[in-house]
């Protein structure tokens, strides 16, 4: 026996992101940006899961999700001429409304392609771009070829291939981290000594993008409540502890 898993395909990131608010009925001027983080990396999990290759525009749009969501956390220092503070999903709300816009128009322009395909094609097409094409005194091309015309689309095709060839290339590295797994660390280790220095999760996680989701992870725990801090004087480092009460219960079903 066997089975097969289908997953909605979409045109680009901006759809798949309209997917959701669309479906979860959300307010795309107050967009929130834990969930539809959350669903949109879930999506790419699961495309990565079945191994398909996961496109650029994805991965970009997944890195700015999670720069919102980490700049949501942080208190907003940035305002605008009118001293007001600038709402870090701003741009985000933008772009989809645009998309949303375009996207609305496709089905009409789809409905006019269908009836001027079934539009019969008039029959002296020919004559006609002959007639143009003497009255402006430049050749038909498409009329008949020569050796020479030849030689000048290939010209023409090795240019753009060496433009092609010599233009920067980008490679996308995949870490093996996610802010759930480093949550699930520094909560395992908090239940074994009650509290850990931020310098001893870097000793275990060296990187720099170890360190990034380590700091993003404990961002996420404080605004939850499930940590607490505390800053030494004199020391460029800080103590995550145990959290209390209620968080403590929380903390405890999340390992669990």
């Amino acid at each position: 026996m066997s089975f097969e898993i289908k997953l909605p395909l979409f045109e680009g990131p901006f759809d798949l992101l309209l997917f959701f608010i669309e479906r979860d009925e959300l307010d795309i001027h107050d967009i929130p940006i834990f969930q539809i983080t959350n669903e949109f990396m879930g999506y790419l999990r699961q495309l990565e899961q079945l191994n398909i290759e996961v496109a650029s525009d994805f991965i970009l749009t997944a890195a700015t999700l999670m720069r919102i969501k980490a700049k949501m956390l942080l208190p907003r220092t940035e305002k605008d001429e009118e001293g007001n503070e600038i709402d870090p999903r701003q741009e985000l709300v933008q772009h989809l409304l645009e998309y949303r816009k375009y996207k609305a128009v496709l089905g009409d322009l789809g409905q006019m392609e269908d009836t001027r395909l079934a539009q019969e094609n008039r029959g002296n097409v020919h004559e006609e771009l002959q007639q143009i094409a003497n009255a402006n005194h430049f050749e038909y091309e498409l009329q008949d070829l020569s050796l020479y015309k030849l030689m000048r689309v290939f010209d023409k095709v090795m240019h753009r291939f060496e433009e092609e060839q010599n233009r920067p290339k980008h490679t996308v590295l995949t870490y093996p981290y996610t802010i759930e797994d480093q949550r699930e660390y520094i909560s395992r280790v908090l239940e074994e000594k009650n509290q850990i220095a931020f310098s001893e999760i870097i000793s275990a996680f060296p990187d720099k993008i170890g360190m990034i989701f380590n700091f993003l992870a404990i961002l996420d725990m404080l605004q939850l409540n499930l940590i607490g801090i505390e800053v030494g004087e004199g020391f460029n480092d800080f103590v995550i502890t145990k959290a209390e009460g209620q968080a403590a219960q929380v903390t405890q079903l999340i390992l669990e």
